[in-house]
């Protein structure tokens, strides 16, 4: 099991240039040394309310903080990630089976943990996630991370209290599997733009498509309240899902007979039945 992502670009972008940007990122992670730990979780650092710092369980020393750690990083990263040799570039047209075909792959992915990705097959497989899953536990994920004091380093921001292998992170869980951060990011970043606007800029792409603006309602007749589950009004939920999955081939149906007009296949052919008729 590689690690992998898929992407979804906006734009015309050569493969050969796609290609040699992808040849040319790195990720580079520079931290204090975790390979060999120092202590083990039967002889950890203790912690001393006075200084508020941890201290050597043997000797008494403070352990260095993690700002003077990262001051005695050498000259090399700890950790370089680069994209492997496997590039696979399509293009894609707008409206086309395959660009529905390709959102279909890609939004699949939102409903899974990184771990439902593969299942595993036999013992051995179930093993190696074990031995993974027991691995991450002391992992350090974080500069706040208390497995840092397995490696002789006060962690960012230390108090008292903290214990390694209990750290709460979500790179530590097995349905992570070591990734903890946001498996699906926007692209306001590198856009200007969030999620409203892009929302926005959609709805209004939409309407000036479908025309008649005058038909939606106004959200401001409407009383919005939570409903509860038990509530003798609300559908069973086999309904609810019945009538969304409607709603949407309704609008599905709407888009397609919008873009037929624009493109004036919709008009030829009806002409064509009443010709017909």
């Amino acid at each position: 099991m590689a690690p992998h992502v898929h992407l979804a670009i906006r734009g015309t972008v050569s493969r050969a240039e796609l290609r040699q940007v992808v040849a040319a990122t790195y990720h580079q992670v520079w931290s204090p040394a975790c390979d060999q730990p120092v202590y083990s979780v039967d002889n950890l650092p203790v912690w001393d309310a006075d200084i508020g710092a941890y201290l050597d369980p043997a000797t008494g020393a403070q352990l260095p903080t993690w700002e003077d750690a990262l001051d005695d990083v050498g000259d090399e990263p700890v950790h370089v990630a680069r994209f492997g040799t496997q590039v696979d570039a399509k293009g894609v047209l707008v409206g086309s089976p395959d660009a529905r075909r390709c959102i279909g792959y890609l939004t699949k992915y939102l409903n899974k943990s990184a771990h439902e990705t593969h299942e595993a097959q036999s013992g051995a497989q179930n093993a190696h996630v074990d031995r993974l899953t027991l691995a991450l536990r002391y992992e350090p994920c974080a500069p706040t991370c208390a497995n840092w004091l397995l490696y002789g380093v006060q962690p960012k921001n230390s108090r008292a209290g903290l214990r390694p292998g209990c750290c709460k992170a979500k790179a530590h869980r097995r349905t992570h599997l070591g990734y903890g951060g946001r498996r699906v990011l926007v692209s306001r970043k590198w856009s200007g733009k969030t999620m409203a606007d892009h929302k926005t800029e959609r709805r209004a792409w939409v309407l000036e498509l479908v025309g008649d603006a005058a038909e939606i309602p106004d959200p401001s007749r409407f009383m919005w309240a939570q409903v509860g589950r038990d509530d003798p009004d609300i559908a069973p939920l086999s309904h609810r899902l019945l009538r969304a999955v409607a709603e949407r081939v309704r609008w599905r149906k709407a888009m397609d007979d919008a873009k037929a007009r624009a493109d004036g296949a919709l008009d030829n052919s009806a002409t064509a039945r009443g010709r017909a008729a």
